[in-house]
């Protein structure tokens, strides 16, 4: 019975749509309707800018942190395979519930944001240096999506090579972020050929597509 209260937690935790609730109670928007349509915290930086998109990344992040940590009030050793495994998989219902949020329709984002804060629940050595390449890459280009596609790419060799990680499921999870991240961003792969991706200056105005907004 704990184990299934945890994961509905965990999914319930995830599903909160920050980016909506946000947009609708401030702005009189939802987010989902402008831009890439996804309900994320890309998406709310694109259509209302900082002061929505900074708040929306936090929130975002911790609930996929906080979603994993649940494993702690668990039976398990904190360490073990058997917790490492418990934690996967309440990081996933997580995801799944920024995906599908039971809240708003089950009509969610990609869950970056999210990822990002189980991942740094689950190693957070891994999880910075997979962050601090995001940040450059979006810093000298003004991609989120190539940030986040790199960033990806980069985590599970990390923990691979420079981490030693020797968990079997932890490994098999990092590969799977990856080639998660990339099947959800094939439009943006597209578009980041055709010199058609949004950008995002984190220190300027932002710069809109408007292809991207139709």
């Amino acid at each position: 019975m704990f184990k299934i209260g945890s994961l509905i937690a965990a999914y319930l935790l995830g599903s909160i749509p920050s980016s909506v609730w946000i947009g609708k109670y401030f702005y009189g928007i939802d987010v989902r309707e402008y831009g890439s349509g996804n309900a994320g915290a890309t998406n709310t930086f694109r259509v209302l800018g900082k002061k929505a998109g900074i708040p929306v990344l936090i929130i975002d992040v911790l609930k996929g942190w906080l979603s994993v940590n649940i494993a702690y009030l668990s039976n398990y050793k904190p360490g073990s395979e058997s917790f490492v495994n418990f934690e996967l998989v309440l990081g996933i219902a997580a995801l799944i519930g920024h995906i599908f949020p039971i809240y708003v329709g089950f009509r969610g984002g990609k869950g970056i944001a999210t990822l990002l804060g189980i991942l740094l629940a689950l190693h957070i050595q891994a999880a910075l240096v997979s962050m601090s390449v995001f940040l450059i890459v979006l810093l000298l280009f003004n991609y989120v999506s190539l940030g986040s596609m790199i960033a990806a790419l980069l985590f599970p060799l990390s923990m691979i090579f420079v981490f030693k990680t020797t968990i079997p499921s932890l490994i098999i999870f990092s590969i799977a972020v990856a080639v998660l991240v990339i099947l959800t961003h094939q439009k943006n792969i597209i578009r980041l050929i055709k010199k058609e991706e949004s950008k995002i200056n984190l220190f300027g105005k932002k710069k809109k597509n408007e292809e991207n907004n139709k």
